[in-house]
């Protein structure tokens, strides 16, 4: 599997069928295909007779203190059991309180509590879905004053006690870093390379006094210039561009994705030039 992907979206099924695009794997959300049968199923197989899937929810809601929702687990394991994507994912935070559902995903406090709390349902649901599961980090507008660890550090240690791993969304680091006044190279400096199983690259809005995650415009100079530091970092990841508002025309994406290819490209090859020059060194000193 080749590690370029990109978001799946309806618009675009006759020109993949058409084309065959150069594309490493597809990324479908996972509601749209919960019901079986029905029209999203059947474009869900097209695609996956010529390209690996995998599938991105986010109605898991896997950081609420409501009891876990059997009846979406249920249909989730079936979608799962019978599609047999390259992973799954969802994201790292609440959306329902009370059975109701607020449609957003909602940030948590980055405390030791939460910590147990999230590693104790993530258990829950990989040994009930017989597989492990992805999560993606959250775009951040506002610090809780109860935190009393860092976002890395947070995520580091549910990754590790849970044997999930981390989606990383690079422009949402890029955002939180910018709206809480932080370091973003400083995060990546703390992500452990072997928690990573993907990377989302997006585009968010300047609204001035803040940055807000849209995904609904390009890749913007400075994510790119990030992306390139986690490459460099944290070595090859599958990568994909995802839209999810304002979806352009599939080949304004496909020329995304090939920057994209160029920057990993370049990153990883500097990267091997680097440690065979180390590796050269030592066997010399030898």
């Amino acid at each position: 599997m080749q590690p370029y992907g990109l978001g799946f979206r309806y618009p675009h099924y006759q020109y993949i069928k058409e084309h065959l695009p150069d594309v490493g794997w597809f990324e479908f959300i996972t509601e749209n295909l919960m019901e079986p049968g029905g029209r999203p199923r059947e474009v869900l197989d097209s695609i996956h007779r010529d390209y690996p899937v995998v599938l991105h929810g986010v109605s898991l809601s896997i950081g609420s203190t409501d009891p876990l929702n059997q009846t979406y687990l249920s249909r989730l394991k079936d979608l799962v059991d019978e599609v047999e994507p390259e992973w799954i994912s969802d994201h790292l935070c609440w959306a329902t309180v009370n059975a109701h559902n607020s449609h957003g995903l909602l940030p948590m406090p980055l405390t030791k509590t939460v910590v147990d709390h999230l590693v104790d349902r993530i258990q829950q649901v990989q040994d009930y879905l017989k597989r492990p599961l992805t999560f993606e980090n959250l775009s951040n507008y506002l610090e809780f004053a109860d935190s009393d660890m860092d976002e890395a550090d947070f995520i580091n240690e549910i990754m590790q006690r849970s044997g999930a791993s981390l989606l990383l969304d690079i422009n949402n680091v890029y955002v939180s870093s910018m709206n809480l006044k932080r370091d973003p190279v400083e995060f990546l400096d703390k992500m452990q390379a072997s928690h990573i199983r993907q990377i989302h690259l997006a585009g968010h809005e300047d609204c001035g006094s803040y940055l807000f995650d849209t995904h609904g415009a390009p890749v913007c100079h400075e994510v790119w210039d990030l992306f390139r530091v986690a490459c460099q970092k944290l070595g090859s990841i599958p990568f994909m561009i995802e839209r999810d508002d304002n979806v352009p025309e599939f080949d304004e994406l496909m020329v995304e994705l090939n920057q994209a290819r160029a920057i990993h490209d370049e990153a990883i090859n500097e990267q091997k030039t680097q440690t065979d020059g180390l590796r050269s060194v030592s066997v010399g000193a030898v």
